[in-house]
């Protein structure tokens, strides 16, 4: 069952003169219960418009949205109150990349500043602040002030902040873009235990793909306000059909480049290049030297790369085999059912579909 369902969202910002800036359009984007959905483009391809329609901080000018079974917004109209909106609101956690904490106030009492319309009790109130920097791991600076935290120290502590309500979604609109590596991987590492141990339905808005990669099950990616490319992050990587998605996924594009940068020059009659991309964990031999012993045919590596897909090691090389054209049909044959993903590369190094 989807707990977020945008169809057919449009926002269109007016502009002077009667112009109008199309920032989203036409996007439908439904997140199942327990995804962890990254939404990936370049600044200004309206990634973080559209997600910010969810809780309705921005309202759309087209479309539906429903999250967790609630009418939010039909034909671009809100048909939920703005009392049942702020209650349903607090069902949304929302970090972002700025943390947004008060730096005169202590981190233990920034975490209770999203409790203080609650009915807790003080006693009540600490302790509940207190579970969620247990949570992130940051109890023991609990008296603390923000900005006696490093980077990441500070993001946790907004991410505590926004799990305060028990919140069943958590958006996360380029959280760790000012981050450096090694606190940005822990801040992926802390979302992605949530997700597995609170069931939270994380929605990761990023231009970095390295970060939709590590952690993410399923993708989406949007250019100039348009989804070009959305589903299964496993399928998107291995089959990526969109230029952008390529440049993205760094796979196909890459092998691209350096096929260029080789100036192979137009090949010959008996020549053909593939690409070749797989799990590791399903291939035990060494499909290149499985290749020239059963089939007889001469291969040369041209590229390589391994690169994790949410813990999944998959593999890309691209290959140039020499033989006749009933060699290069059994080769074909064969690597095809070597469990790859394979894609003919022409002359020039473009992808055939």
């Amino acid at each position: 069952m989807s707990i977020i369902q945008l169809d057919h969202i449009d926002v269109d910002f007016p502009q002077k003169k009667g112009k109008v800036v199309k920032a989203v359009q036409d996007v439908t984007l439904h997140v199942e219960q327990g995804d962890i959905y990254g939404v990936v483009g370049f600044s200004g391809a309206g990634k973080s418009t559209l997600v910010r329609t969810i809780n309705l901080l921005q309202h759309p000018s087209a479309g539906d949205i429903q999250v967790n079974g609630v009418d939010f917004v039909k034909d671009g109209k809100q048909v939920i109150s703005n009392k049942k909106l702020q209650l349903e609101r607090r069902k949304i956690g929302m970090i972002f990349q700025g943390f947004n904490l008060l730096n005169e106030t202590t981190v233990l009492e920034n975490v209770a500043f999203a409790l203080k319309h609650s009915k807790l009790s003080d006693e009540e109130l600490e302790k509940r602040s207190l579970e969620l920097l247990d949570l992130v791991d940051l109890k023991d600076k609990a008296n603390f002030y923000p900005i006696e935290l490093s980077g990441g120290q500070q993001q946790r502590v907004a991410i505590a902040r926004a799990l305060a309500n028990h919140p069943d979604i958590l958006i996360s609109d380029e959280a760790t873009s000012a981050l450096d590596p090694q606190n940005t991987q822990q801040i992926l590492d802390l979302l992605k235990r949530l997700n597995k141990e609170l069931g939270l339905t994380v929605v990761l808005i990023t231009h970095e793909m390295d970060a939709v990669k590590k952690i993410c099950n399923k993708v989406a990616v949007m250019e100039h306000g348009k989804m070009i490319e959305n589903g299964n992050l496993r399928e998107i990587f291995l089959h990526p059909k969109k230029e952008l998605t390529k440049r993205f996924v760094g796979g196909s594009l890459e092998a691209i480049q350096t096929l260029d940068s080789l100036n192979l020059g137009k090949l010959s009659e008996n020549e053909e290049v593939y690409q070749l991309v797989y799990s590791i964990a399903n291939v035990t031999k060494s499909i290149i030297i499985e290749l020239y012993r059963q089939i007889g045919v001469e291969v040369s590596m041209l590229y390589g790369n391994v690169e994790l897909l949410n813990g999944e090691a998959i593999g890309t090389l691209v290959v140039l085999v020499k033989g006749d054209s009933e060699k290069q049909k059994q080769a074909r044959e064969f690597l095809e059912k070597q469990n790859v993903t394979l894609t003919r590369l022409d002359e020039k190094g473009d992808l055939n579909d």
